[in-house]
């Protein structure tokens, strides 16, 4: 019996020892993936090739896909200027192709905002969809900015209202509108000479766009009597509806022999006083 003392000691170690045994062991915990790090220029690449993927979707007519691709790229605010101003132009282009003139608009003004130089080129200018709106908004701007600087607190005159609302229809298509709004200022007689130039610049502008071009060509003609050293801004100067005309009717205008002033009348000379009569001449005759 003593013998078996030890024995009936060992047999709830080798029962416990068999239990853990067969007990379920838990698995090791699996390693948690390493989250990458994103960073400013992480971001800035991907704004990067979303412009890019962008401006090449809307370059293949895929406009809805443009919107998405060039709307992101500037959600996340790491663009250049440069670059978030060609994001804006786009959007606005897109816009305008679809209808949309307010967001077009609002696009055209945000990329002022963020370049004041911001300009379309002369081609982009000249688009008949979006062109008119682009003009609206830059000139709507000018407007703003003259007002804030105390330019335009003073109400305007008969011509400078008809000027200004010439250059609305204008701005509007409206051109057979805007020529007979700006003639009429023209001969209620505008006081400022660039007030004056600018509304024969925007007749002219008128007439090209009507396929009027013999009456473009005398309106631009007209104007250097005005102003001889009058020329166009490079973006309207690459304006495809008057370029030939104006560079034409400029190289007309400068081979012009100028005027010699007018020679002062020559003073008529003095009418010759007879002499007085001498003593003998004068004396009586004797008869």
């Amino acid at each position: 019996m003593r013998a078996l003392a030890p024995i009936r000691r060992l047999v709830p170690l080798a029962l416990a020892a068999l239990v853990a045994a067969c007990a379920p062991t838990t698995p090791p915990p699996a390693p948690q993936p390493v989250t990458p790090q994103i960073t400013d220029e992480t971001l800035r690449a991907r704004a990067r090739d979303q412009l890019a993927t962008g401006l090449k979707l809307y370059d293949t007519g895929d406009y809805d896909g443009a919107l998405r691709s060039l709307t992101g790229a500037l959600e996340h605010g790491l663009l250049p200027k440069t670059d978030q101003s060609v994001a804006r132009k786009h959007l606005a282009f897109v816009h305008c192709l679809s209808g949309r003139e307010a967001p077009c608009r609002d696009e055209f003004r945000k990329a002022f905002e963020i370049d004041p130089a911001f300009a379309l080129t002369a081609a982009e200018d000249g688009h008949p969809i979006w062109g008119p709106v682009y003009r609206s908004v830059r000139n709507q701007l000018i407007a703003e900015r003259e007002a804030a600087q105390g330019k335009s607190t003073a109400p305007l005159g008969k011509a400078e209202q008809l000027l200004a609302d010439g250059l609305v229809k204008y701005e509007a298509g409206d051109f057979t509108e805007s020529t007979r709004l700006l003639e009429a200022a023209l001969k209620e007689g505008l006081k400022q000479k660039t007030d004056e130039v600018r509304a024969m610049k925007h007749v002219a502008f008128c007439l090209c766009l009507q396929d009027k071009y013999p009456a473009c060509r005398a309106q631009f003609l007209k104007i250097f009597t005005v102003d001889p050293d009058f020329d166009l801004t490079p973006a309207e100067a690459g304006h495809p509806q008057w370029t030939k005309t104006f560079a034409g009717t400029k190289a007309q205008a400068k081979q012009r022999p100028v005027a010699a002033p007018a020679r002062p009348a020559a003073t008529p000379a003095p009418a010759a006083v007879p002499p007085p009569p001498s003593p003998a001449s004068s004396a009586p005759k004797k008869g």
